[in-house]
């Protein structure tokens, strides 16, 4: 690469890593939106640029999506109005807004995305692959590849000149490897004035406007043949389009920054007689493979392709005109066919060219973010050296690193599954109003209820002073005998269920955030059907428990919704840490007004959060299902008693919604031995407020009005460093809003507390 620069395009040196290059570019380009999502390991993107801009430095207008289905949208709607458009997401992120990618291509509006490339689900694993990438081979998007955080920033300013071009027309993908390059720092250059860059990439030429009401268009309508198979060929045309220009635009980026790219990144290919192909943070250390192999007199070589859409093919075949023998390696398998997608492409590449020669080896390595070294790069080189010596191909595809196990073994259980006796000790009594229906709750007595046997055992890996555990624990003391839980993907999740071991003493399923409602309710209603066809004893009476958390219901909202209206006879318990814990603590829309997260920073340009925080209680009890509560361990006489009555509508009624308020002394900046403190505190305030809804009618179950304990909002905020800029005179107009709101629900409550119908 020449890092040769120009005088007058001064470029400063650091230290960076690719999450904080990806977002330096973005901040230079500025965009007008970004549409996102938090998801693990591309976070950090939006976290950087949320930090800028409470500093001042873009503006790019930062949109929360409820789910990356959603942050797509947005994107998508944005590009229809001329502007420039960002987004940036990992594995099941990327699968879950695909639906809109084909939309974005398909109608030829520009936008960029980077794809910090991770293990697709499942099994659960948030470590780099390139399984998600190669799952939008098909979605009419241009594909770099970034193989280092230089690249990150270079290809992220090469991505929009190219999808800009008017012969062009098409979002942009910029893919680089998850952790090993998103949060790895390296030696990097960027250009010192915003400008530079800006002025290279000119104004956006939009074409056809949503937002133009003297000239009205029809955007993505309804066709019919041959109309539809038209506009795929002018997709293919524009595809190819950018494949003709792409080496202009390297070219001008190469003059203006002294770092050339080229289609494909070569090293001592031009005398090599056998290759390895392999993609992104693993051809840097291929390379070093091949300087070893070079000193024992090996004529060995490796090539990257810096772009996978359009595909390389003429620069493939030109590249690998003399070579004997390749091994293209991938981080990702194309399941049954024999290979991961580059091996796949490359061979076809190679085969339709009647003048090449090559014998292929397919491999797959580094799954789920295992380590690739030097060596193993020397062992894959070596087996094509060893069919290039022998002129045919013994394993075509094979993995690297890994055996399939013993496929006889069958796991048992590493302790006593808990019995229905365990947990039916007759320690709580229900009974039932016949006049008013009324449920009343008998025995709460912490004791003999502390003695009883843990659902969750002690073991798991939550931080220090996590409340999830005590919430749960409470809550699970008032529900007796069989118990199946599902936990979608969460802090709850990943710290009680860490391969090969859990800390479930119960059956326990897993699915991801937007899933586990409409997943766990597929549950309920195939125990039922079983049970009606005698599959299954009538004696057999399980409680189904979905336990959500950590901005679940943002993207799950919409699926918990659909359950509730299904009316399945199960129990979805909301743990609210007010974010998105399990990725760094994001904004979620659980999150109070000012409230700091890092993706809702305060500075001299912003306030912490800008929105109220929402109700999920109240939103489910306009569902019309039979029991809502909220509760804190704090009062936990009222906790348990709300979950023995959980457990009674779902057993004989239908849905059950429940939320609690837990501890997160990490991410609220808290003592931990102050968590109790701050949630009777919010509960005081009447941020939080304990109640019921029993078919439609509300009731206060905790008042602190009556009790003499009702405290301003400040009394709990003062009491976490997530919000003690909220104490200054300089944000003083935040917490009377806040404090206006909270007073707004709480007499809205009251009101409903008193009526007889609400």
């Amino acid at each position: 690469m020449n890092t040769r620069v120009k005088a007058d395009l001064k470029q400063e040196t650091d230290f960076l890593s690719g999450n904080e290059m990806a977002a330096l570019a973005a901040s230079q380009i500025n965009f007008h939106i970004m549409g996102y999502y938090p998801i693990t390991p591309s976070t950090e993107i939006a976290e950087n640029l949320d930090e800028m801009k409470a500093e001042g430095k873009h503006n790019i207008v930062l949109i929360p999506g409820e789910g990356e289905h959603g942050a797509a949208a947005i994107c998508y709607g944005a590009s229809t109005t001329g502007a420039r458009v960002f987004n940036a997401t990992s594995a099941q992120g990327l699968l879950y807004a695909m639906e809109q990618f084909p939309v974005q291509s398909g109608t030829r509006y520009p936008m960029l995305m980077d794809v910090v490339a991770r293990t697709v689900s499942g099994p659960l694993d948030i470590r780099c692959d390139h399984s998600d990438i190669m799952m939008a081979l098909n979605c009419g998007w241009i594909i770099l590849m970034a193989k280092d955080p230089q690249a990150a920033y270079d290809m992220n300013i090469i991505g929009v000149k190219i999808g800009e071009l008017e012969d062009v027309r098409l979002p942009v993908m910029v893919t680089f490897d998850g952790f090993f390059t998103s949060h790895q720092k390296r030696r990097v250059q960027y250009f010192a004035d915003k400008k530079v860059v800006q002025d290279y990439l000119g104004s956006h030429p939009p074409k056809y406007l949503s937002i133009d009401p003297r000239n009205p268009i029809t955007i993505g309508p309804y066709m019919n043949d041959p109309d539809l198979i038209n506009n795929r060929k002018q997709l293919s045309m524009a595809m190819e389009a950018a494949y003709h220009r792409l080496g202009e635009v390297f070219e001008s980026y190469s003059e203006l920054s002294g770092r050339r790219y080229g289609i494909l990144d070569t090293y001592r290919m031009e005398d090599a007689e056998v290759a390895l192909v392999i993609l992104n943070s693993a051809f840097e250390t291929s390379k070093e493979a091949v300087d070893r192999l070079r000193e024992e007199e090996f004529k060995v070589g490796v090539m990257m392709p810096n772009v996978i859409r359009p595909f390389p093919v003429r620069e493939i075949r030109e590249c690998m005109r003399n070579i004997k023998a390749l091994c293209v390696a991938d981080r990702q398998e194309s399941a049954g066919g024999w290979g991961g997608n580059i091996s796949l492409e490359v061979k076809a590449a190679l085969k339709d060219d009647p003048e090449n020669r090559t014998l292929i080896i397919s491999r797959v390595y580094g799954l789920g973010g295992k380590e690739f070294y030097v060596e193993d790069a020397i062992d894959m080189l070596r087996e094509a050296l060893d069919v290039a010596r022998k002129g045919k191909v013994g394993v075509l595809f094979e993995y690297v690193g890994a055996t399939p196990g013993d496929l006889s073994y069958v796991p048992g259980p590493t302790q006593a599954p808990l019995t229905k006796e365990d947990t039916t000790r007759g320690l709580l009594t229900l009974t039932k109003d016949e006049n008013t229906g009324k449920l009343d709750v008998k025995g709460v007595s912490a004791r003999p209820l502390n003695e009883l046997p843990k659902r969750i055992s002690q073991g798991h890996s939550a931080c220090s002073g996590c409340g999830i555990f005590p919430g749960l624990d409470t809550f699970f003391k008032g529900i007796e005998g069989d118990v199946v839980v599902l936990f979608h993907t969460g802090c709850g999740m990943v710290v009680t269920t860490g391969y090969p071991y859990t800390s479930h003493n119960i059956t326990y399923i897993h699915n991801l955030f937007q899933s586990g409602a409409p997943t766990l309710g597929g549950v309920v209603e195939a125990f039922r059907e079983r049970q009606r066809r005698g599959e299954i004893p009538d004696s057999e009476d399980i409680t189904f428990v979905m336990i959500s958390g950590d901005g679940g219901m943002d993207i799950g909202m919409g699926h918990a919704i659909g359950t509730a209206l299904r009316n399945h006879k199960m129990i979805i318990l909301e743990y609210d840490n007010q974010g998105y814990m399990n990725t760094g603590a994001q904004l979620s829309f659980s999150t109070p007004l000012g409230h700091a997260t890092s993706t809702s920073h305060v500075g001299p340009y912003q306030s912490g959060h800008q929105l109220h925080h929402k109700d999920t209680a109240q939103i489910m009890a306009a569902c019309n299902i039979p029991y809502v509560f909220t509760g804190i361990v704090t009062q936990y006489r009222d906790l348990i008693k709300k979950a023995v009555k959980a457990q009674y509508y779902a057993r004989n009624e239908g849905m059950v919604y429940g939320k609690i308020l837990i501890t997160c002394p990490l991410e609220w900046k808290s003592e931990e031995r102050i968590g109790l403190e701050i949630l009777q505190a919010a509960t005081d305030s009447c941020f939080f407020p304990l109640y019921e809804i029993v078919h439609g009618k509300t009731t206060i179950t905790y008042h602190p009005e009556e009790k003499g304990k009702k405290v301003p909002v400040t009394e709990w905020l003062k009491l976490m460093g997530k919000t003690k800029h909220l104490l200054k005179p300089d944000f003083k107009e935040v917490v009377e809003r806040l404090q206006k709101e909270v007073d707004r629900r709480w007499e809205r409550l009251k009101a409903m507390h008193e009526h007889p119908l609400l």
